[in-house]
């Protein structure tokens, strides 16, 4: 017999979790790997140090959330060691520029970064106070029961359809319009 936890429960074939994601800290602000996209994306756009970096994406969450510099720089030397971008020190501190790889890089990852800058919108929202309502996340719940429940199996058509799927329904979210 399967002992009834108060916070899992069965619901329509998923389970329901109650309180929030990951031990209640809150919600994600980013993706891992997502600074390694977003840092060179904001240099291509005018060269910068690491400072303004940290000030421009407090900027773009309108304040609400500063990313730490132990956050910042070590991904910014990460970039320079992979060529991406590249520093240059002057009056003591580091101004970044893009380089031409870090330019190929960001022509080939242009979904990827339209994906963490809808995520940052959302993530931006949620920090303002505008989390979700239990019923969506249940809702967030259940998609991720589904796609977990592929266990890998996924056809090249699958991943086509699931994908487009996904991406139609986040946009008509931010949009605030049905898919």
């Amino acid at each position: 017999m399967r002992e009834h936890h108060p916070r899992h429960e069965r619901h329509e074939g998923f389970e329901k979790h109650g309180g929030r994601e990951r031990g209640g800290r809150g919600p994600r602000v980013f993706a891992p790997g997502d600074l390694k996209l977003l840092l060179p994306a904001l240099i291509a756009e005018q060269p910068c140090h690491g400072y303004d970096l940290i000030r421009q994406i407090e900027s773009l969450f309108d304040g609400a959330y500063t990313p730490s510099p132990g956050v910042i720089y070590p991904t910014l030397t990460f970039l320079e060691e992979s060529e991406l971008i590249s520093g240059d020190t002057e009056g003591g501190k580091k101004r970044y520029t893009i380089t031409d790889a870090g330019r190929l890089f960001l022509s080939e990852q242009t979904v990827a970064l339209d994906g963490i800058r809808l995520r940052m919108d959302v993530s931006k929202r949620a920090l303002r106070g505008q989390d979700r309502p239990p019923e969506i996340h249940e809702a967030v719940h259940n998609l991720r029961h589904a796609l977990h429940s592929h266990h890998g199996r996924w056809s090249p058509e699958e991943i086509v359809r699931v994908a487009a799927l996904l991406n139609s329904t986040a946009q008509a979210i931010v949009d605030g319009k049905n898919p």
